[in-house]
């Protein structure tokens, strides 16, 4: 099982410090506090020291909605700063747009850094061996698109999909920003559409899905993931290609363990047991040697 975090080459962000249900990060040229769930220790510095350094601190709704989701909140401006900024992810010059949301996010989860070099170098290794056909690669629950973008900068034909149109347009700009075009921009349920295109029997070279736990689609689609993951992974495998191809399964889920993911993409995908498959977590490291995990992960190379 690997244990993953960013590279130290990323000098715009930073997790300065952790605990106490909260961490202390830095974007660029500002430092926010958010809540953290899975902070379940002391932090290292004090609150007063935490207090100075912010910028921002994001204050909980709080109680949680039927979805088992915390309620929206709202942010606390400590220090003067931009409602929207640019940071940039050095390893892969990708441009990515920061902004403060109702539910804590700020446009990027920094963990995911190592999935987005897999994606690129996986991406480009395929490309390089394509001798010029295209290279299609899906990218299912979307978000603000770091991996999108990590896929088209190495040359790929990329559709990213979300079912909330304002994070579609968000990725867009991160697109732009990034001096890159022609990405193929979705706005739907992701479990509707890879039935569509399992159907169709379309094949892409790579696939990359990081499911919610609870999520609805634009027309009241709704997606839990205890009861969906098992058929979007059964047909994810049906419109893989079986070789020269990649895929990614990210998790945020309490409860569901890297094994777990290894063992349903195993199945869903029917491989055995010498196949190129690894699993394992995303963490962020703070400045005080804390890891913090907060994702599970599978990867497929084929």
């Amino acid at each position: 099982m690997l244990i993953e975090s960013p590279t130290t080459a990323w000098k715009d962000y930073e997790l300065i410090d952790c605990g106490d249900f909260a961490k202390l990060e830095r974007f660029g040229k500002y430092i926010t506090i958010r809540p953290e769930p899975k902070a379940i220790w002391k932090k290292t510095l004090s609150d007063a020291e935490w207090e100075k350094m912010a910028h921002t601190r994001f204050i909980p709704g709080g109680g949680f909605s039927t979805a088992g989701q915390q309620d929206s909140g709202s942010w606390k401006t400590l220090k003067r700063m931009d409602q929207q900024w640019p940071i940039v992810y050095q390893p892969l010059n990708l441009t990515l747009r920061m902004g403060m949301t109702s539910f804590k996010h700020v446009g990027v989860f920094p963990e995911q850094a190592p999935n987005w070099d897999f994606i690129y170098s996986n991406t480009k290794r395929l490309v390089d061996n394509a001798g010029g056909a295209p290279v299609k690669v899906l990218n299912l629950f979307a978000y603000t698109g770091g991996a999108s973008l990590a896929a088209r900068k190495a040359g790929a034909d990329v559709t990213h999909l979300d079912s909330v149109r304002q994070v579609v347009t968000w990725a867009r700009q991160n697109m732009e920003l990034s001096r890159m075009d022609s990405i193929r921009w979705v706005v739907e349920d992701a479990l509707k559409f890879v039935r569509r295109e399992a159907k169709r029997g379309n094949k892409y070279q790579g696939i990359m899905l990081d499911p919610p736990a609870y999520g609805h689609g634009p027309d009241g689609e709704k997606w839990k993931l205890d009861d969906c993951l098992w058929e979007m992974l059964s047909l994810v495998g049906e419109i893989l290609a079986p070789k020269d191809s990649f895929l990614i399964l990210n998790l945020y889920a309490n409860g569901y363990s890297s094994l777990l993911a290894d063992t349903a993409v195993r199945q869903a995908l029917r491989l055995g047991k010498d196949a190129d498959c690894t699993c394992g977590e995303l963490v962020l490291r703070d400045k005080f040697g804390k890891n913090l995990p907060l994702s599970v992960f599978a990867r497929v190379k084929q």
